[in-house]
């Protein structure tokens, strides 16, 4: 059975110029990969170097009535806001998008205690991250206009919750490139108010992810990724997040995960396929036989953005998954319709 080594907390991923790789069990003090030395085979100005760092946080958080995702990303050559809500009970869809050129603010580099937020008219959107405090806050508010109603919500993500155990990674990709990643998954609680209609949200049926990226992403970087959340048969609270990228020495080192009751188990690498494209059944594997699954997309959302040089597509379906997901201790999960999304990135810049 697949398993890696999951390493205490550390200050930082890069020691003496040179990243580290490998999973540890929580944040790090400070991330910044301007310290790397000589990410490049040539030796670069600072300011490159920093164009060339991409970062974003985002939420994803569900229960069974709304299913919300927003993100707030920096490419350098732009910035992205966007939020979107699924009211399950009633089909209506909420998005909200805003992409600014040019840099401006960067996302912080240790989550002890940072916000970042984007504001402009009719529109707030703020990400506190409190880790020394166990919790990470979400407020959003967006005034209506003549194509979408009014929508305000506060959430907390309650890492104290059952002993949730977080998950940091550092992976490489050629030379002394790397990615960093961040992820929880725990209860969340807090309130919405969407078209009038004020949504209250349980901690004991409310579920969320949280993440953090920063990376010398490649100029074409391409991401897949599968995550969904729910309770099994026994009401246990999971969530799995599975990514497919670019990144080397996957079966080594990646950042897929399985969270059951707040421990975290780590995941094989997998191989994410679509037969018969985008729209249809993903297919998502590994060779270990601890992840067998299929992802039937429901609500296509589609976005991108281009900016003279640089260009993203960005498409996040919402869908069902069935299968079966192994732990680590070999505890069996079966995945029956299932609400989650999946991802598909493409950026070039």
């Amino acid at each position: 059975m697949y398993t890696r080594e999951i390493m205490p907390p550390r200050g930082s991923p890069i020691e003496g110029g040179t990243p580290l790789q490998g999973t540890w069990t929580r944040a790090f003090e400070e991330v910044d990969l301007l310290d790397i030395r000589r990410p490049y085979r040539c030796l670069l100005p600072r300011w490159v170097r920093d164009s060339r760092i991409k970062e974003w946080e985002s939420f994803i958080i569900q229960d069974d009535r709304v299913y919300l995702e927003a993100i707030l990303g920096n490419m350098k050559l732009y910035r992205l806001a966007q939020v979107f809500l699924y009211d399950k009970d009633t089909g209506d869809r909420f998005t909200f998008r805003k992409v600014i050129p040019g840099g401006g603010w960067r996302l912080p580099r240790s989550l002890a205690n940072s916000s970042v937020d984007s504001r402009s008219y009719g529109f707030f959107f703020r990400i506190h991250s409190w880790l020394d405090a166990d919790t990470v806050k979400l407020d959003l508010n967006i005034e209506a206009s003549r194509r979408r109603p009014a929508f305000t919500a506060h959430a907390e993500f309650d890492l104290n919750r059952a002993g949730t155990i977080p998950m940091a990674v550092s992976l490489g990709f050629a030379g002394r490139r790397c990615m960093y990643a961040f992820k929880v998954f725990t209860s969340v609680r807090g309130d919405m108010v969407f078209g009038g209609r004020h949504i209250a949200l349980d901690p004991e049926k409310c579920s969320g992810f949280f993440h953090d990226y920063k990376g010398f992403f490649p100029y074409r970087t391409r991401m897949v990724w599968c995550e969904g959340m729910g309770f099994d048969g026994e009401g246990r609270r999971f969530g799995f997040s599975m990514v497919e990228s670019q990144t080397r020495d996957a079966h080594e080192n990646n950042e897929n995960a399985l969270w059951i009751n707040g421990e975290l188990s780590p995941l094989p690498p997998v191989r994410i396929t679509m037969p018969g494209g985008i729209e249809s059944d993903w297919i998502i594997q590994d060779l270990e036989g601890m992840v067998d699954m299929v992802f039937t997309p429901r609500e296509q959302i589609r976005s991108g953005a281009n900016v003279v040089i640089a260009s993203t597509d960005y498409e996040t379906p919402q869908g069902y998954y069935n299968g079966m997901l192994l732990s680590s201790r070999g505890e069996r999960i079966q995945v029956r319709n299932l609400w989650g999304l999946g991802e598909r990135l493409y950026l070039r810049v």
